[in-house]
Parts: structure tokens; sequence; C-alpha cells
């Protein structure tokens, strides 16, 4: 998501610093930048200070993945906070806006449905999803205390289910696992009975509705649900994927893993209302191209 968000940027004309602390595939994901003039990388942790000039920082600090977050949860939840609490310092000192990269795990397993952004959530603070989740919740703790206490200008968006080309082919979430194991014949591995649900959004629907966040007028911080309201279990994902891959893959059922919620739908009202945002990009026309994506890298 950060290389297509810096795409973007970059075709406006802008100057675009990217910190990165090297995770697995993340150079190759932003090859196709380095001929921008206008484009840096920087090696850098930000769980550690840092120093740059800056007007508007996005921060998309933190693995998504639960396979990947779990691995270091203590590494996960120093990110999310402490990234935070460096780039907020940041954006204080420079006079910047800043953006936080939120999550519809904020709202935990949800007892309601659609999540709207005024739910508190159900989240487990002492499970293994905690490292992730609740180090976003207290990312936008950090973000709010900083707007209220220092008026720094700040956007916090929940971003739902996020997929597209160049997504990691070992990423772990469900999209990227069903195609690979359709792509390769292995029976596709459904968690539960499958009718748990998700809402999968296009990563250019997803970059186009974080760009209009932050360029929006100071009053909104946020938090925004930022995601296609239109729901599939995860059968009904696994049945489509098969077809479109035209795959001999079987179905395989394991346990359901611990605080895995069990249903995911935003309500985007605020996005609508005051973004003028709504996806565009089917689920069918957005796993056609991230097919084809993991089709050419295999």
């Amino acid at each position: 998501m950060g290389s297509h968000l810096s795409q973007l940027l970059l075709e406006k004309n802008n100057e675009v610093v990217v910190l990165d602390n090297l995770y697995t595939g993340s150079l190759s994901n932003i090859a196709h930048l380095q001929d921008f003039d206008n484009f840096t990388f920087v090696n850098h942790d930000v769980t550690h200070p840092v120093s740059i000039e800056a007007e508007r920082i996005f921060n998309l600090a933190c693995p998504a993945s639960p396979i990947h977050y779990q691995k270091d949860p203590v590494r996960t939840i120093r990110t999310s906070f402490l990234g935070s609490l460096n780039l907020l310092d940041v954006a204080k000192t420079a006079g910047a806006t800043i953006l936080q990269a939120s999550t519809s795990e904020v709202y935990g397993d949800p007892s309601i449905s659609p999540q709207i952004e005024t739910y508190w959530g159900n989240v487990n603070p002492i499970g293994i999803r905690s490292c992730y989740d609740e180090g976003k919740r207290a990312s936008e703790t950090l973000f709010f205390d900083y707007h209220r206490q220092y008026s720094v200008d700040i956007k916090v968006a929940r971003i739902f289910n996020t997929y597209g080309p160049r997504m990691d082919l070992n990423d772990g979430r469900v999209v990227s696992n069903f195609i690979l194991q359709a792509l390769k014949g292995d029976p596709i591995t459904i968690y539960g009975d499958g009718s748990q649900t998700r809402s999968f959004c296009y990563v250019s629907d997803l970059v186009h509705g974080l760009y209009l966040l932050m360029e929006s007028d100071p009053d909104i911080q946020g938090p925004v649900n930022l995601g296609n309201p239109v729901e599939f279990t995860m059968l009904e994902l696994a049945r489509l994927v098969i077809e479109m891959t035209n795959s001999n893959s079987s179905l395989t059922y394991l346990p359901l893993p611990g605080d895995d919620p069990k249903q995911r739908k935003p309500d985007i009202s605020l996005a609508q209302q005051k973004l003028g945002w709504s996806p565009t990009v089917e689920l069918q026309a957005g796993l056609k191209e991230i097919i084809r994506d993991f089709e050419a890298r295999i």
C-alpha cells in the first residue's frame, strides 16, 4: 500500500521521503519509484527518534498480517506506540499534518454490524492479536492527545481489509493465501466453518481515500472508516478464487484462531459525507489484477 501511495504523491509532484526498516520485499516494492528525482528512501526504524522536514506525514508503519505481527509481538506494539510518538514529535516540530493508518481491528470481534466510528469495540487486551489491536488503539490515543495538547493537525483512518498487486506472496492474509494456494493447486485453508465475513477494498480505492483524508479540512480529524462495505464470507471468497484461477484446489478446514473476528463490515457514511469517497473497484475486478500479479511472480 505504501508504494501505491508514494506513486500517487509523486505523480502530483510532491517531494516524497519513505522511512522503512527494510522488511522483506520492501525494496522490490519501491523499485518502480527509484527513477523519480523527488523520491528518497531512508533506512530507519521508526521506534527510534528521527529528524526530517515534512509538510505531510503518512504513518503506515506496522505489519498488518497476523502471522507477521505475531512473530515478534513486543516489536509490533513498540512500532505502533513508539513509531507514532516519534512521528508525532516530527509533526509537532515541523508544523506538519500527520495521518495515522489505523485499522478496523480496533473494533475487535464486534457486537454490532456494520461498524461505525462511534463504536468503542470489543477487544481482548491480553490475546495473541492484542499487540496489533491494542497497539493501534494506543496510537489513536496518542494522535488525539497530541492534537488536544499541542494542536498538531491529525488525521486518523481506520482501514479495513485491503488487497492488490505487489502484496507479499507469503503475506498470510486471506486474499493472498487463497490465491497462492489456488495457483499452486494446494488445498484452500478455511479457518472455522468459513461463515466469518470480511469486506475487501482494492488498494487504489484505499490510497485515494487516504489522500482525500489527508487533504481534507483541518476540522476533519477522524477517525474515518475506509473500506469496502460489501461483505463476503470466507467460503464465498474461496469459491470465487478457485473459479477465477481455474484451480482444482479442494477446501480444507482448520480450527478458528484465537480472537479472530467473525464479522467485518465498515459503515462508510462519514467518508462519503466528509470526503466524497466511496470504493469503486468490485471484488472480481480487483481479484483479476492481483491474480495476474501473483501468476507473474510465481
